[in-house]
């Protein structure tokens, strides 16, 4: 097992542009850990050992280096849930541009987080690996020489929740290429532990729980992820009021919420002050949300907070989640109640509300429509406007880079096909650079969906239920729709958001539901600078990038386990 290794240093760097930006080293051992977060032993995913993985703790432009070794007996790829890889999609962690790690192998992620600030996630990206862990919080903090909307919290706290599965995620993976749905959960983990002994007949003797240890009077500031597998959940801690200060990169409009649904792949942080008399130990809670609740009432997550003068545990019924369950009329609004801050700086001095996105002309507009899973050849599989995406054994942007044909076509239509068969398909969007495109996505399932874009953060300008025309742009919100990167879309619902292509490169659009990703629903938007022949928009291909499909031919590294250097070179004329 590596020593874990989280090492600072300012360095000349590779390129000059960030020669004065530190660099913060991590050396990962991803590989299996038997564990039993609900009394059930089974395989999960640890990082150096432990689940979840560590937090990448770093600050406006640095730049990162993880080194990884894959010590499970499958593929891996790790993406990084938010961070944007500004001209370098090289690192994004996905099927579209990157070869997966081979069994027994390292690799090193290289990449800056350039002009981002906030609170944000890594997890593996192939093969539902993320429904057995591997996933661990990255923090973004504010350059000193940036002022931050708050006052200096008293400690940062990550919190990870999520709907868990007994099974290991092979077996899921079979049932859903057997045809089956994944079924209800057995569980909601936080921070990888089971429910504490709320209730006896729940919640089973003996299951480790999480424990979170606080002083009374001092202010912390809660970073809260949705890292599970397909179920929206509400978030509350009993007695505590939640001051919502930022999501996904962007600071909020403060206000406060005695619970919050946080769905599947979002992130939000919260600012708790510990103001109560800690008569007892408080409940946190993270339960199932649009479900059945009483059939789904052991799909619930409860935590402990604990002030350091405590004088008993925590007892009695749990704090009361919103009170229908079915109410998604109330969910749609506590969304559309989360705000951009327009007068606060991010990464930048300039406050985040001198963009105005609602003084941009929309050059490319999409609809992509979701329904239930569909039968294609003989397969169940999930679709968006009646495509289902079957990864190519070659990435897309590999591909583009030695000028491999036919792994993918440019020609998802901008609107479902009327009348047209559902099909299985590589075909992806082309985007126009500097150019500014709405996405609509209309959800036509029973089920929550959110939805994720790499690469970008994009505003969130509506929401509503029915079928998206063109008269609802009149509904969009024209000035504070917050910037994020996963947006939630109800079930008979639609979400639209806009986003300025000023990222050169092959960005994944996906399903945040992993059995959906995992079935297809998932497309790529391909965004080149024609003008651009060098590396002043895209970086070159990484000198230690992996080879596979039609190109493994070009693989330079015959042997595993190597601490490759990271260097970007031009790529083949």
């Amino acid at each position: 097992m590596w020593r874990a290794l989280a090492m600072v240093v300012a360095v000349a760097a590779v390129w000059p542009a960030q020669a004065a930006d530190p660099y913060a080293f991590f050396d990962w051992d991803v590989g299996y850990v038997t564990a039993a977060p609900l009394g059930v032993n089974q395989q999960v995913i640890g990082i150096n050992g432990k689940f979840p993985g560590p937090i990448v703790n770093i600050s406006t432009n640095w730049n990162v280096v993880v080194n990884v070794l894959n010590d499970l007996d499958e593929p891996l790829l790790i993406t990084w849930n938010g961070i944007q890889h500004r001209k370098n999609c090289w690192q994004d962690g996905v099927l579209g541009t990157n070869c997966p790690i081979p069994s027994g192998w390292n690799w090193t992620y290289e990449f800056q987080v350039k002009d981002q600030i906030g609170s944000f996630f890594y997890f593996p990206s192939t093969g539902l690996q993320r429904a057995a862990g591997g996933y661990g919080g990255v923090v973004v903090n504010n350059r000193d020489v940036i002022s931050v909307p708050f006052g200096r919290p008293d400690g940062d706290i990550t919190i990870f929740i999520g709907d868990w599965y007994n099974k290991n995620h092979t077996d899921l993976r079979k049932m859903l290429d057997n045809g089956k749905d994944l079924g209800m959960p057995d569980g909601v983990l936080i921070n990888g532990k089971g429910p504490y002994r709320y209730n006896d007949s729940l919640v089973p003797a003996g299951i480790e729980y999480e424990t979170i240890n606080v002083h009374p009077g001092r202010t912390y500031r809660i970073r809260v992820h949705n890292v599970g597998t397909s179920t929206s959940l509400n978030f509350r801690i009993q007695g505590h009021k939640l001051l919502l200060v930022e999501t996904e990169g962007s600071y909020t409009s403060q206000q406060n919420y005695t619970n919050l649904d946080v769905h599947v792949g979002q992130s939000y942080s919260f600012l708790v002050t510990m103001d109560q008399n800690a008569s007892s130990d408080y409940y946190v809670v993270a339960s199932a949300r649009m479900v059945n609740d009483s059939l789904w009432r052991r799909v619930t997550g409860v935590a402990v907070l604990q002030y350091s003068n405590s004088r008993g545990k925590a007892s009695g019924p749990l704090p009361d989640p919103p009170q229908d369950q079915f109410d998604k009329t109330f969910s749609m609004n506590q969304a559309r109640s989360v705000r951009w801050n327009l007068s606060a700086g991010a990464a930048r001095p300039n406050p985040q509300g001198s963009f105005r996105y609602s003084s941009i002309n929309v050059t490319q507009a999409y609809l992509l429509r979701s329904t239930a899973p569909v039968e294609i050849n003989g397969k169940r599989r999930a679709t968006l406007n009646g495509l289902s995406y079957s990864p190519p054994e070659t990435p897309l942007r590999l591909a583009d880079a030695y000028g491999v044909k036919g792994v993918y076509s440019l020609d998802f239509p901008e609107r479902p096909p009327q009348g047209a068969p559902p099909k299985m398909s590589r075909s992806i969007i082309n985007g126009t650079y500097r150019g500014f495109m709405e996405l609509i996505f209309q959800n036509n399932d029973t089920k929550m969906q959110s939805y994720h874009m790499d690469g970008y953060a994009f505003f969130v300008v509506g929401m509503d239920y029915g079928e998206w025309t063109e008269d609802s742009r009149g509904t969009y919100n024209k000035g504070d729709g917050v910037a994020r990167s996963t947006v939630q879309v109800y079930p008979g619902a639609w979400a639209a958001v806009l986003v300025s292509l000023d990222n050169v490169g092959v960005w994944n659009v996906r399903s945040e539901n992993l059995d959906s990703w995992y079935l297809g629903q998932e497309v790529y938007v391909k965004v080149v600078n024609p003008e651009d022949t060098g590396n002043k928009t895209e970086m070159f291909i990484p000198d230690n990038a992996l080879y596979c499909g039609q190109l493994h031919k070009y693989q330079k590294y015959g042997l595993p386990n190597q601490n490759f250097s990271v260097k970007h070179t031009r790529s083949p004329s």
